[in-house]
């Protein structure tokens, strides 16, 4: 489990993992992904949102009043790294198809062949290994 879930029980984990990976969903369908009971799975919705994990507004959905569960992303959570290449912004963003033999896609591509390897810290202070 993650550092910043760290608060959470495993039902409430699994629920905020849910409801980020939806983007939102209606409260009467959450419960039913969690397979439990519309009463645990208020209960965890509320807990999620008393712990500043999502926020709930009054809905309806299917001629039902419920509430639209949405996840708060924290900006300190985001990480646009993988958006980069050096310091080219990728030419995915916000394309509906990018072409692979454009140019901005090779010279995006060659930026990221010739980054500086990422070495995982454990890696970095240990010594080369013996050849034989």
């Amino acid at each position: 489990m993650s550092a910043e879930a760290e608060d959470l029980s495993e039902d409430e984990a699994r629920a905020l993992e849910l409801v980020r990976e939806q983007g939102q969903i209606y409260q009467s369908e959450f419960w039913k992904s969690l397979d439990v009971s519309s009463r645990k799975g208020s209960r965890i919705a509320k807990k999620l949102e008393e712990k500043g994990y999502v926020e709930r507004e009054d809905a309806v959905h299917a001629g039902n009043t419920t509430y639209l569960i949405k996840p708060i992303i924290k900006p300190e959570n985001l990480d646009f790294s993988l958006l980069m290449a050096g310091d080219m912004l990728s030419p995915f963003v916000g394309e509906e198809e990018v072409d692979p033999r454009s140019d901005a896609f090779s010279q995006w591509i060659m930026n990221l062949v010739y980054e500086d390897p990422v070495i995982p810290e454990e890696e970095a202070g240990a010594p080369p290994e013996e050849q034989g």
